[in-house]
């Protein structure tokens, strides 16, 4: 529920943004679903201007009080600056933790 939250968050921002000829232009160049709705799940993209996205997830604790779904992914893109931007995330019962190397190191 999490990563469809920030997943729509992101589409969102791109919705806002006025799209670029070659945003307008993009192909999906890779789609890959394993989901049967049950069970662990992953899926990826890659677009032809640069955007990618993956993530996987899976119940932990099955069972127990404890239960809950952690998700591991990544997307990347190209800004308007030429720069790459990459971020990593995992969110479990800990809450959306991202890392990027230009995000902001909150001290723990």
């Amino acid at each position: 529920m999490k990563s469809f939250i920030v997943l729509a968050l992101f589409v969102a921002a791109a919705v806002a943004a006025p799209p670029s000829d070659i945003d307008r232009d993009a192909q999906v160049l890779r789609y890959d679903n394993d989901n049967i709705g049950v069970g662990p799940f992953s899926w990826a993209y890659q677009t032809s201007n640069g955007i990618s996205q993956q993530e996987q997830g899976e119940l932990k604790n099955a069972g127990t009080e404890n239960e809950a779904i952690e998700v591991r992914g990544q997307f990347s893109y190209t800004g308007p600056d030429g720069v790459v931007y990459s971020v990593s995330y995992i969110a479990n019962e800990g809450g959306f933790q991202p890392q990027g190397a230009h995000l902001p190191q909150v001290a723990v």
